[in-house]
């Protein structure tokens, strides 16, 4: 199982972003997937999962400002990432949990004030 994260670049305060996670199998058939995040010097952190019933769960910081979703048709999740901020610098990455859990390649996020 591969997932191939995408989309992280330089964006000013206030921007937006939107990372793709593509599956290399049917979306649909992981538990959950999700996004992660760390940033320079901090532990891992959770930012978005979406269980296969369809619901999500996000961090604190991230709420009202961050969506996940998926499109099965393309076995691919995305993060929309809106009124970013400084502090949401960090390398991202996409999580998917079958039999275990797999890590896609993060995508860094940089976020300028």
């Amino acid at each position: 199982v591969q997932l191939q994260a995408s989309g992280g670049g330089l964006v000013q305060a206030g921007g937006s972003l939107r990372l793709s996670c593509a599956a290399s199998r049917n979306i649909l058939s992981f538990y959950d997937v999700g996004w992660y995040r760390q940033a320079p010097g901090k532990q891992r952190e959770l930012v978005a999962v979406l269980s296969a019933g369809g619901g999500g769960t996000y961090a604190d910081s991230v709420k009202g400002r961050f969506t996940i979703s998926k499109d099965y048709t393309k076995d691919t999740v995305y993060l929309q990432m809106n009124s970013l901020k400084p502090e949401d610098t960090a390398v991202y990455y996409c999580n998917g949990r079958l039999d275990r859990e797999y890590w896609g390649q993060g995508t860094l996020v940089t976020v300028s004030s």
